[in-house]
């Protein structure tokens, strides 16, 4: 199984500015129920929409905020999300006890890779690399 990071949706979102071909290259390996984000992303990149909507101005700007909020549901509604479950928290705590230096979403993330025994695909290496036991791969480069 391959959990994408929130990073990578992002990347997608803004594909335009980025160049997405070896992430895709790589990803066509898996079938689409192999591959799966966590709930975690969506609680970051729903943060991210509701800070979006809350700076719109004008009407046309909260009908333009709102028509891109629906298009990150119809996505997520695509997706693959895994929880955040009781395996995952007993590896969030082991891991908050070893004071990893990673901030609390990224090491929840990285807990639910763990209890999935999955490969998280980020293009955050520095920090995710730091995790005991969590299979890490930057598929951007």
């Amino acid at each position: 199984m391959l959990i994408l990071d929130t990073d990578c949706l992002s990347i997608f979102e803004r594909e335009r500015h980025f160049d997405t071909s070896i992430l895709r290259a790589n990803l066509s390996h898996f079938d689409s129920e192999d591959i799966a984000v966590t709930i975690i992303t969506y609680e970051e990149q729903m943060r991210g929409w509701m800070a979006f909507i809350a700076k719109a101005k004008t009407v046309e700007q909260q009908v333009y905020a709102y028509q891109k909020l629906n298009g990150f549901l119809e996505n997520f509604r695509k997706i693959n999300v895994l929880p955040f479950d009781e395996t995952a928290a007993k590896i969030y705590k082991d891991l908050k006890s070893q004071k990893i230096r990673i901030g609390s979403m990224d090491l929840k993330i990285a807990s639910i890779a763990i209890s999935r025994k999955a490969i998280l695909v980020s293009r955050n290496l520095k920090d995710f690399e730091a995790v005991p036991d969590l299979v890490v791969n930057d598929w951007t480069r």
